[in-house]
């Protein structure tokens, strides 16, 4: 338990600093690990990747080791990682327990996992946590905890960050955990198009579209199943199997 006591844990979302998944997260961890939390002081769901480049970010500490910083969830992750912790890295940078699922295509918007993404990208193993649902944030931060304490006792084997989608379930009734791919959806629903108070037209984005790819082995069929899923993701994006074709194409023989 002592060697527990001195493991170190950025925490990040993309809920915001004072959403019940982060704080169910980080209070299941702090007996077993000095917890920081760097997360943004409002919502920014969806906002994937991004990072803020045109201002300053500005940043508060509102209890002790927690952070608000007005940017997005990378924004949160890379100035915890290169000045708030810089000299002292932590030992795993989670991110959630987002509410909602990040299954699928949704990855590529996600901020839970960005904020994954990044730590991944400066060197330590990240894990992004998502409840499929907003109720049953206790359990889904038991099951965190688990996967923390896997790592500690024999680290990831793989160079990757991972994706965990947990059922919105009590513990008792959660399965078992099913190491997935990534399914896919159709293409989002139409645009919604509305007038403001003043006459403009607004437009909100349509809802997901439907499962396309959603068969065994996929996370959403886990998800269906009552299991929880693992996703094992990389970040080269380079499709290696088209380099020749390129090749060719540009040579003018194909």
């Amino acid at each position: 338990m002592e060697k527990c006591k001195k493991l170190s844990i950025l925490i990040s979302n993309d809920d915001g600093v004072h959403a019940e998944g982060i704080r169910a997260l980080a209070a299941e961890l702090r007996d077993i690990a000095e917890v920081t939390i760097v997360a943004p002081d409002r919502n920014r769901s969806g906002a994937s990747n991004s990072l803020t480049l045109e201002q300053p970010l500005r940043v508060n500490e509102i209890e002790p080791r927690v952070f608000s910083v007005q940017g997005t969830p990378t924004d949160c992750v890379h100035f915890a990682l290169n000045e708030l912790m810089k000299g002292a890295l932590p030992d795993l940078v989670l991110s959630g327990i987002n509410h909602g699922a990040n299954l699928g295509d949704d990855v590529l918007y996600s901020g839970t996992v960005a904020a994954a993404m990044e730590g991944h990208f400066l060197g330590v193993q990240s894990i992004a946590f998502s409840l499929v649902g907003k109720t049953h944030f206790t359990a889904a931060a038991r099951v965190a905890r688990q996967f923390v304490e896997r790592h500690l006792a024999q680290r990831v084997p793989t160079n990757r960050l991972l994706n965990i989608n947990i059922p919105d379930l009590p513990l008792a009734q959660l399965g078992s955990v099913e190491v997935t791919r990534l399914g896919a959806r159709h293409h989002a629903e139409s645009m919604i198009k509305q007038k403001d108070p003043r006459g403009h037209d607004i437009y909100w984005l349509g809802p997901p579209g439907k499962e396309q790819d959603a068969g065994t082995g996929t996370d959403f069929y886990a998800i269906e199943q009552g299991h929880i899923s693992i996703t094992p993701l990389q970040v080269d994006l380079t499709a290696h199997e088209s380099i020749g074709a390129m090749e060719r194409w540009i040579a003018g023989r194909e």
